[in-house]
């Protein structure tokens, strides 16, 4: 009985040297809206003691916005990869070394030194994802892989398409529908893309993020958007399909990093940890209905996302995607001038 006692001491005190236990406290997450299972959030709580907040935002720009200004309150943020540089690059996230935890050896390989996180010394997996078309194919009966859907409107959907409004996303895809690439600093191909966008925006009803409920109750006839949210549509309407843009389309991910301000690190860390579990990064994509960057994690997710024609890039397409990546800062301002030229 003695040994048993010694035995269960050490490893009490282990646990306690290395924060996984008696975790108690908070954790403040600054996350995108809809994206985070509450299962998933409740399994940590009750693991850790720990009372989880989640605060909304819509987009990578009113997160790095927010957390700029100081003060947030907040101990950890999702930003998308093209934007991971100019979080670090700012001194906005704290060096916590996800790379050295115990659960990192479940994230994918080709996901464990990724260019906009060298050696992943800052971010763990969330989600990953496409930028397409999302169409009601009982309003619209013709070819959906195409931003045309988007920024030359086909009769049947005009004043019924939605453009959801993250500026890289919708300028990329102007880019890549007038045969540039991604990121390009030519005036000639921008110019194109201020055209195309100006000339299209009068056919649509909104730029807006709400597409599962507006798409799902027909408000929305067509939309670009993220293939998980086209996942989430389709539940509530089969005849909701996604388009995968013969033109290009981008692929993306989400990760989850800490502030360089947080008060709750710790906490912060065990989260980290607990998301680079497959059974936790299962759970949370059987919410938010995309794949994520964590091996193993598959044998956790609801049986239809196995072969989910949102999830699984057609052969013919596979080719197509363009990674994700930080443009340069005159080509970001050349993107923002064009933007705020639409937003008027």
């Amino acid at each position: 009985m003695k040994r048993i006692l010694a035995s269960l001491a050490m490893t009490v005190a282990v646990f306690a040297q290395s924060g996984l236990a008696q975790a108690e406290g908070q954790l403040n997450i600054y996350n995108w809206g809809n994206y985070t299972s509450p299962d998933m959030i409740k399994k940590f709580e009750d693991a850790y003691k720990v009372k989880v907040t989640i605060t909304d935002y819509d987009s990578n720009d009113t997160a790095l916005a927010k957390v700029r200004q100081g003060g947030s309150g907040f101990d950890m943020v999702v930003p998308s990869q093209n934007y991971i540089p100019i979080w670090i690059s700012e001194g906005l996230l704290l060096e916590t070394d996800p790379g050295k935890m115990e659960n990192f050896k479940n994230v994918a390989k080709e996901w464990t030194n990724p260019d906009f996180d060298p050696g992943r010394k800052y971010t763990v997996p969330w989600a990953m994802g496409i930028v397409g078309t999302v169409v009601n194919t009982d309003v619209y009966k013709g070819d959906i892989n195409t931003w045309g859907i988007i920024f030359d409107t086909p009769a049947e959907l005009k004043g019924k398409v939605n453009v959801v409004p993250e500026m890289t996303d919708v300028i990329d895809a102007a880019v890549l529908y007038n045969g540039g690439k991604k990121c390009t600093g030519d005036l000639t191909i921008l110019k194109k893309v201020r055209d195309t966008l100006i000339k299209a925006k009068p056919d649509w009803v909104a730029m807006e993020y709400g597409t599962i409920e507006k798409m799902g109750s027909g408000d929305f006839a067509a939309s670009s958007d993220w293939n998980g949210s086209a996942f989430r549509q389709r539940l509530k309407n089969p005849a909701i399909k996604f388009g995968y843009p013969k033109e290009g389309f981008v692929n993306w991910s989400d990760n989850l990093a800490v502030l360089k301000d947080a008060k709750n690190v710790e906490n912060a860390k065990l989260f980290q940890n607990f998301m680079m579990d497959p059974q936790n990064a299962g759970m949370n994509s059987g919410f938010h209905r995309y794949a994520n960057g964590i091996a193993g994690s598959d044998k956790y997710m609801p049986a239809d996302m196995k072969g989910a024609p949102e999830i699984d890039i057609p052969a013919q397409f596979a080719s197509v995607g363009v990674p994700s990546m930080t443009c340069p800062p005159d080509v970001q301002a050349l993107y923002t001038k064009i933007w705020t030229e639409l937003q008027k």
